[in-house]
Protein backbone atom coordinates (compact mmCIF):
# COMPACT_ATOMS: atom_id res chain seq x y z
CA UNK A 1 0.00 0.00 0.00
CA UNK A 2 1.25 3.63 -0.73
CA UNK A 3 0.04 6.44 1.11
CA UNK A 4 -0.78 9.09 -1.76
CA UNK A 5 2.32 11.61 -2.13
CA UNK A 6 4.30 10.43 0.26
CA UNK A 7 7.11 7.73 -0.68
CA UNK A 8 7.17 4.37 0.92
CA UNK A 9 9.88 1.41 0.72
CA UNK A 10 8.13 -1.53 1.15
CA UNK A 11 9.63 -3.89 3.33
CA UNK A 12 12.16 -6.42 1.41
CA UNK A 13 10.02 -9.76 1.31
CA UNK A 14 7.47 -7.56 -1.26
CA UNK A 15 9.97 -5.43 -2.86
CA UNK A 16 10.48 -8.54 -5.46
CA UNK A 17 6.39 -8.90 -5.84
CA UNK A 18 6.45 -5.66 -8.57
CA UNK A 19 9.57 -5.23 -9.87
CA UNK A 20 10.20 -6.04 -13.17
CA UNK A 21 12.84 -9.32 -13.55
CA UNK A 22 15.42 -6.64 -14.51
CA UNK A 23 16.72 -3.58 -13.38
CA UNK A 24 18.63 -2.51 -16.44
CA UNK A 25 16.97 -0.79 -19.75
CA UNK A 26 17.19 -2.96 -22.83
CA UNK A 27 18.19 -1.90 -26.33
CA UNK A 28 16.16 -1.40 -29.51
CA UNK A 29 17.38 -4.40 -31.68
CA UNK A 30 16.57 -1.79 -34.87
CA UNK A 31 18.29 1.27 -33.66
CA UNK A 32 19.67 0.50 -30.14
CA UNK A 33 17.70 2.98 -28.19
CA UNK A 34 17.19 2.25 -24.58
CA UNK A 35 14.00 0.96 -23.91
CA UNK A 36 11.61 1.21 -20.51
CA UNK A 37 10.07 -2.12 -19.29
CA UNK A 38 6.88 -0.90 -20.22
CA UNK A 39 7.70 0.38 -23.64
CA UNK A 40 5.33 -1.18 -26.02
CA UNK A 41 6.84 0.78 -28.98
CA UNK A 42 10.72 2.27 -29.53
CA UNK A 43 10.44 5.91 -29.08
CA UNK A 44 12.76 7.03 -31.73
CA UNK A 45 11.89 4.54 -34.92
CA UNK A 46 8.64 2.88 -33.71
CA UNK A 47 9.79 -0.93 -33.21
CA UNK A 48 7.67 -2.76 -31.55
CA UNK A 49 8.49 -4.18 -28.25
CA UNK A 50 7.43 -7.13 -26.01
CA UNK A 51 7.54 -6.04 -22.50
CA UNK A 52 8.83 -8.82 -20.09
CA UNK A 53 6.55 -10.59 -18.26
CA UNK A 54 5.73 -10.05 -14.49
CA UNK A 55 6.72 -12.93 -12.31
CA UNK A 56 4.36 -15.53 -11.87
CA UNK A 57 3.55 -16.76 -8.45
CA UNK A 58 0.63 -18.44 -6.84
CA UNK A 59 -2.54 -16.78 -7.09
CA UNK A 60 -3.61 -15.01 -3.72
CA UNK A 61 -6.81 -13.16 -2.47
CA UNK A 62 -7.58 -9.50 -1.57
CA UNK A 63 -7.20 -7.99 1.90
CA UNK A 64 -10.99 -6.69 2.27
CA UNK A 65 -9.61 -3.96 4.99
CA UNK A 66 -6.34 -2.04 5.72
CA UNK A 67 -5.83 0.27 8.51
CA UNK A 68 -5.39 4.43 8.02
CA UNK A 69 -1.64 5.21 9.09
CA UNK A 70 -2.66 8.28 10.57
CA UNK A 71 -5.60 7.79 12.73
CA UNK A 72 -6.04 3.54 12.49
CA UNK A 73 -9.44 3.39 11.46
CA UNK A 74 -10.34 0.96 9.67
CA UNK A 75 -10.57 1.54 5.19
CA UNK A 76 -12.67 -1.47 3.26
CA UNK A 77 -11.18 -2.58 0.12
CA UNK A 78 -12.79 -3.59 -2.87
CA UNK A 79 -11.50 -4.79 -6.09
CA UNK A 80 -12.97 -2.30 -8.53
CA UNK A 81 -11.41 0.75 -6.73
CA UNK A 82 -7.73 1.90 -6.70
CA UNK A 83 -7.72 5.12 -4.62
CA UNK A 84 -9.36 5.35 -1.16
CA UNK A 85 -10.39 8.53 1.35
CA UNK A 86 -10.35 7.74 4.90
CA UNK A 87 -13.92 8.48 6.41
CA UNK A 88 -12.68 9.56 9.76
CA UNK A 89 -9.61 11.85 8.88
CA UNK A 90 -9.28 12.54 5.33
CA UNK A 91 -6.05 10.84 4.39
CA UNK A 92 -6.00 10.08 0.88
CA UNK A 93 -4.56 6.45 -0.47
CA UNK A 94 -3.73 4.60 -3.57
CA UNK A 95 -3.85 0.74 -3.00
CA UNK A 96 -1.21 -0.73 -6.08
CA UNK A 97 -1.29 -4.60 -6.17
CA UNK A 98 0.64 -6.27 -8.00
CA UNK A 99 -0.72 -7.75 -11.45
CA UNK A 100 0.29 -11.58 -10.07
CA UNK A 101 -2.23 -10.93 -7.06
CA UNK A 102 -5.25 -9.41 -8.76
CA UNK A 103 -5.20 -10.66 -12.21
CA UNK A 104 -5.47 -7.25 -13.46
CA UNK A 105 -3.37 -5.45 -15.83
CA UNK A 106 -2.02 -2.37 -14.12
CA UNK A 107 -2.23 1.31 -15.91
CA UNK A 108 0.64 2.54 -18.06
CA UNK A 109 -0.59 6.00 -18.42
CA UNK A 110 -2.46 8.68 -16.73
CA UNK A 111 -3.90 12.56 -17.73
CA UNK A 112 -3.92 15.28 -15.10
CA UNK A 113 -6.93 16.89 -14.29
CA UNK A 114 -6.59 20.50 -15.64
CA UNK A 115 -9.79 21.99 -14.66
CA UNK A 116 -9.85 22.32 -10.30
CA UNK A 117 -13.25 21.42 -8.55
CA UNK A 118 -14.87 25.09 -7.80
CA UNK A 119 -14.15 25.38 -11.33
CA UNK A 120 -16.00 22.34 -12.34
CA UNK A 121 -18.33 23.10 -10.44
CA UNK A 122 -19.18 26.31 -12.12
CA UNK A 123 -19.23 25.24 -15.31
CA UNK A 124 -21.72 22.38 -14.61
CA UNK A 125 -24.44 24.85 -12.91
CA UNK A 126 -23.97 27.17 -16.04
CA UNK A 127 -24.47 24.88 -18.65
CA UNK A 128 -27.37 22.97 -17.00
CA UNK A 129 -28.95 26.10 -16.41
CA UNK A 130 -28.48 27.67 -20.01
CA UNK A 131 -30.19 24.30 -21.18
CA UNK A 132 -32.92 24.32 -19.03
CA UNK A 133 -34.61 27.26 -19.88
CA UNK A 134 -37.73 28.06 -17.45
CA UNK A 135 -37.34 25.58 -14.81
CA UNK A 136 -38.69 25.89 -11.10
CA UNK A 137 -36.95 26.78 -8.22
CA UNK A 138 -36.95 23.42 -6.94
CA UNK A 139 -34.72 22.49 -9.89
CA UNK A 140 -32.05 24.77 -9.27
CA UNK A 141 -31.42 24.33 -6.01
CA UNK A 142 -31.15 20.31 -6.89
CA UNK A 143 -28.16 21.24 -9.22
CA UNK A 144 -26.66 23.75 -6.69
CA UNK A 145 -27.00 20.59 -3.80
CA UNK A 146 -25.39 18.04 -6.49
CA UNK A 147 -22.70 16.21 -6.01
CA UNK A 148 -19.52 16.41 -7.92
CA UNK A 149 -16.70 13.68 -7.98
CA UNK A 150 -13.81 14.32 -10.26
CA UNK A 151 -12.76 10.75 -11.16
CA UNK A 152 -9.97 9.04 -13.11
CA UNK A 153 -11.59 7.09 -15.55
CA UNK A 154 -10.15 3.51 -17.01
CA UNK A 155 -10.41 3.86 -20.94
CA UNK A 156 -8.26 1.25 -23.59
CA UNK A 157 -6.21 3.24 -26.31
CA UNK A 158 -5.81 0.46 -29.20
CA UNK A 159 -3.31 0.47 -32.26
CA UNK A 160 -3.23 -1.57 -35.01
CA UNK A 161 -2.48 -2.31 -38.73
CA UNK A 162 -5.67 -2.13 -40.89
CA UNK A 163 -5.64 -4.09 -44.12
CA UNK A 164 -8.32 -3.82 -46.25
CA UNK A 165 -9.88 -5.24 -49.72
CA UNK A 166 -12.14 -3.77 -51.44
CA UNK A 167 -14.20 -3.64 -54.41
CA UNK A 168 -17.06 -1.49 -56.33
CA UNK A 169 -18.59 -0.16 -58.80
CA UNK A 170 -17.22 2.96 -59.79
CA UNK A 171 -19.46 5.95 -61.77
CA UNK A 172 -17.44 8.80 -64.18
CA UNK A 173 -19.89 11.23 -65.27
CA UNK A 174 -19.94 12.96 -68.71
CA UNK A 175 -22.33 15.00 -71.16
CA UNK A 176 -24.32 14.70 -74.36
CA UNK A 177 -26.31 17.50 -76.03
CA UNK A 178 -29.65 17.17 -76.35
CA UNK A 179 -32.57 18.47 -79.00
CA UNK A 180 -35.79 18.99 -77.68
CA UNK A 181 -38.92 21.15 -78.77
CA UNK A 182 -41.42 23.03 -76.60
CA UNK A 183 -43.83 25.51 -76.82
CA UNK A 184 -43.15 29.41 -76.16
CA UNK A 185 -45.70 32.23 -76.36
CA UNK A 186 -48.21 29.40 -78.08
CA UNK A 187 -44.97 28.54 -80.84
CA UNK A 188 -43.00 25.46 -81.53
CA UNK A 189 -39.59 26.12 -81.02
CA UNK A 190 -36.91 23.66 -80.84
CA UNK A 191 -34.31 24.45 -78.00
CA UNK A 192 -30.77 22.03 -76.83
CA UNK A 193 -29.79 21.11 -73.30
CA UNK A 194 -26.66 19.35 -71.73
CA UNK A 195 -27.62 16.25 -70.31
CA UNK A 196 -25.79 14.20 -67.90
CA UNK A 197 -24.72 10.55 -68.34
CA UNK A 198 -22.63 8.30 -65.80
CA UNK A 199 -20.69 5.94 -67.19
CA UNK A 200 -20.11 2.10 -64.86
CA UNK A 201 -17.49 0.05 -64.59
CA UNK A 202 -16.23 -2.51 -61.85
CA UNK A 203 -12.97 -1.95 -59.57
CA UNK A 204 -11.07 -3.76 -56.70
CA UNK A 205 -8.40 -2.98 -54.91
CA UNK A 206 -6.37 -2.92 -51.43
CA UNK A 207 -6.08 -0.25 -48.87
CA UNK A 208 -3.64 -0.66 -45.90
CA UNK A 209 -2.90 2.18 -42.90
CA UNK A 210 -1.99 2.48 -39.40
CA UNK A 211 -5.06 3.14 -36.76
CA UNK A 212 -5.00 4.42 -33.48
CA UNK A 213 -6.43 7.21 -31.22
CA UNK A 214 -9.68 5.58 -30.57
CA UNK A 215 -10.67 5.70 -26.89
CA UNK A 216 -12.95 2.67 -25.34
CA UNK A 217 -14.19 3.08 -22.21
CA UNK A 218 -13.75 0.75 -19.22
CA UNK A 219 -16.06 2.10 -17.12
CA UNK A 220 -19.75 0.97 -16.12
CA UNK A 221 -20.02 4.52 -15.26
CA UNK A 222 -19.19 6.21 -18.15
CA UNK A 223 -21.13 4.11 -21.20
CA UNK A 224 -19.34 4.88 -24.67
CA UNK A 225 -21.75 6.79 -26.32
CA UNK A 226 -20.85 9.69 -23.38
CA UNK A 227 -17.28 8.94 -23.80
CA UNK A 228 -17.46 9.35 -27.62
CA UNK A 229 -19.24 12.82 -26.92
CA UNK A 230 -16.35 13.80 -23.92
CA UNK A 231 -12.94 13.28 -26.59
CA UNK A 232 -11.26 14.87 -27.66
CA UNK A 233 -8.68 14.01 -24.47
CA UNK A 234 -5.28 16.14 -25.94
CA UNK A 235 -3.42 13.02 -25.05
CA UNK A 236 0.30 14.26 -25.57
CA UNK A 237 -0.55 15.05 -21.87
CA UNK A 238 -0.27 11.71 -20.90
CA UNK A 239 2.34 10.76 -18.33
CA UNK A 240 3.87 7.28 -17.18
CA UNK A 241 1.33 6.13 -14.26
CA UNK A 242 2.30 6.61 -10.81
CA UNK A 243 -0.08 6.13 -8.01
CA UNK A 244 0.97 9.99 -6.77
CA UNK A 245 -1.29 11.16 -9.54
CA UNK A 246 -4.32 9.98 -7.88
CA UNK A 247 -4.28 11.28 -4.72
CA UNK A 248 -6.71 13.39 -3.46
CA UNK A 249 -9.15 11.69 -6.79
CA UNK A 250 -11.41 8.50 -6.87
CA UNK A 251 -10.11 6.33 -9.36
CA UNK A 252 -11.50 3.11 -11.15
CA UNK A 253 -10.81 -0.25 -12.19
CA UNK A 254 -11.08 -1.17 -15.23
CA UNK A 255 -14.55 -3.67 -15.96
CA UNK A 256 -14.03 -4.12 -19.29
CA UNK A 257 -11.33 -6.62 -19.92
CA UNK A 258 -8.90 -5.81 -23.22
CA UNK A 259 -10.42 -8.68 -25.01
CA UNK A 260 -14.48 -6.97 -25.02
CA UNK A 261 -12.51 -3.37 -25.49
CA UNK A 262 -10.40 -4.62 -28.47
CA UNK A 263 -13.74 -6.06 -30.43
CA UNK A 264 -15.42 -2.85 -29.85
CA UNK A 265 -12.51 -0.67 -31.32
CA UNK A 266 -11.91 -3.27 -34.31
CA UNK A 267 -15.69 -2.39 -35.26
CA UNK A 268 -15.14 1.19 -35.22
CA UNK A 269 -12.08 1.24 -36.99
CA UNK A 270 -13.80 -1.07 -39.80
CA UNK A 271 -16.74 1.29 -40.01
CA UNK A 272 -13.76 3.88 -40.23
CA UNK A 273 -12.06 2.49 -42.74
CA UNK A 274 -14.70 1.76 -44.74
CA UNK A 275 -14.89 5.64 -44.93
CA UNK A 276 -11.36 6.05 -46.07
CA UNK A 277 -11.70 3.77 -48.38
CA UNK A 278 -15.05 5.91 -49.52
CA UNK A 279 -13.02 8.52 -50.23
CA UNK A 280 -9.63 7.10 -51.61
CA UNK A 281 -11.89 5.59 -54.42
CA UNK A 282 -11.65 7.18 -57.89
CA UNK A 283 -14.62 8.69 -60.30
CA UNK A 284 -17.46 10.84 -59.71
CA UNK A 285 -19.76 8.19 -57.61
CA UNK A 286 -19.52 4.75 -56.56
CA UNK A 287 -22.47 2.18 -55.56
CA UNK A 288 -22.13 -1.48 -53.99
CA UNK A 289 -18.72 -0.62 -51.75
CA UNK A 290 -17.96 -3.86 -49.87
CA UNK A 291 -15.04 -3.50 -47.77
CA UNK A 292 -13.52 -6.45 -45.87
CA UNK A 293 -10.81 -5.41 -43.52
CA UNK A 294 -8.35 -7.59 -41.56
CA UNK A 295 -6.57 -6.79 -38.33
CA UNK A 296 -2.82 -7.39 -37.30
CA UNK A 297 -0.30 -6.04 -34.76
CA UNK A 298 -2.16 -4.88 -32.32
CA UNK A 299 -1.38 -2.88 -29.43
CA UNK A 300 -3.02 -1.52 -26.37
CA UNK A 301 -2.78 0.68 -23.57
CA UNK A 302 -4.33 1.21 -20.19
CA UNK A 303 -4.87 4.66 -19.24
CA UNK A 304 -6.44 6.77 -16.78
CA UNK A 305 -8.47 10.14 -18.19
CA UNK A 306 -9.74 12.86 -15.54
CA UNK A 307 -13.42 12.83 -15.95
CA UNK A 308 -16.07 14.95 -13.20
CA UNK A 309 -19.44 13.18 -12.69
CA UNK A 310 -22.33 15.26 -11.43
CA UNK A 311 -25.43 13.65 -9.89
CA UNK A 312 -28.34 15.42 -8.91
CA UNK A 313 -32.31 14.30 -7.67
CA UNK A 314 -35.33 15.91 -9.33
CA UNK A 315 -39.14 14.71 -8.56
CA UNK A 316 -37.94 11.08 -8.00
CA UNK A 317 -35.37 10.82 -10.50
CA UNK A 318 -31.48 10.22 -10.46
CA UNK A 319 -29.82 12.72 -13.21
CA UNK A 320 -25.99 12.40 -13.96
CA UNK A 321 -23.74 14.69 -15.80
CA UNK A 322 -20.41 14.34 -17.38
CA UNK A 323 -17.58 16.82 -17.88
CA UNK A 324 -13.95 15.97 -19.72
CA UNK A 325 -12.00 17.18 -17.01
CA UNK A 326 -8.92 18.14 -19.14
CA UNK A 327 -11.20 20.32 -21.81
CA UNK A 328 -14.62 21.46 -20.17
CA UNK A 329 -16.72 19.54 -22.48
CA UNK A 330 -20.10 18.56 -20.71
CA UNK A 331 -22.98 16.18 -21.81
CA UNK A 332 -25.63 14.35 -20.01
CA UNK A 333 -29.38 14.58 -19.45
CA UNK A 334 -31.57 17.49 -18.24
CA UNK A 335 -35.23 17.28 -17.25
CA UNK A 336 -37.57 18.72 -20.41
CA UNK A 337 -39.77 22.56 -19.02
CA UNK A 338 -42.56 23.27 -21.15
CA UNK A 339 -43.54 25.94 -19.32
CA UNK A 340 -41.26 28.27 -20.31
CA UNK A 341 -42.27 27.93 -24.06
CA UNK A 342 -46.20 27.58 -23.85
CA UNK A 343 -46.12 30.73 -22.12
CA UNK A 344 -43.81 31.93 -25.35
CA UNK A 345 -46.56 30.44 -27.51
CA UNK A 346 -49.15 32.17 -25.37
CA UNK A 347 -47.93 35.25 -26.05
CA UNK A 348 -47.02 34.77 -29.46
CA UNK A 349 -50.59 33.80 -30.08
CA UNK A 350 -51.82 37.40 -28.31
CA UNK A 351 -49.62 39.35 -30.33
CA UNK A 352 -50.60 37.95 -34.01
CA UNK A 353 -54.63 38.29 -32.24
CA UNK A 354 -54.16 41.38 -31.52
CA UNK A 355 -52.39 42.65 -34.75
CA UNK A 356 -55.06 41.12 -36.69
CA UNK A 357 -57.44 43.15 -34.82
CA UNK A 358 -55.77 46.68 -35.53
CA UNK A 359 -55.29 45.43 -39.13
CA UNK A 360 -59.25 45.09 -39.40
CA UNK A 361 -59.62 48.83 -37.93
CA UNK A 362 -56.92 50.19 -39.97
CA UNK A 363 -58.86 48.58 -42.90
CA UNK A 364 -62.73 48.96 -41.76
Amino acid sequence: MKKAGVPTTPPPERQTETQWPFAETEACPRCGTPLEPADRFCPACGAAHQPAPFPTEAKRTFQETTTCDNCGAPIHIRPDQRSYTCEYCGSTYVLDFAPELTGRQAPEFVLGFAIPPDKARQLFLKWAERRAGGAPAAFRQAIRRADIRGIYIPFWSFSMLAESQWQATIGEYWYRTETYTTYENGKLVTKTRRVRETEWWPLAGKYHQFVSGYLVSASKNVPQQVADRLIPFHLAGLRRYDPSYLAGWACEEYIIDRPEAESRCKEYFRQYQEQCVAAFLPGDTYRGLVVHTDFSEEASDLILLPIYVMRFEHRGKIYRLWMNGQTGAITGELPRFWGRWIIVGLIGIGILVLLGFLLRRLLG
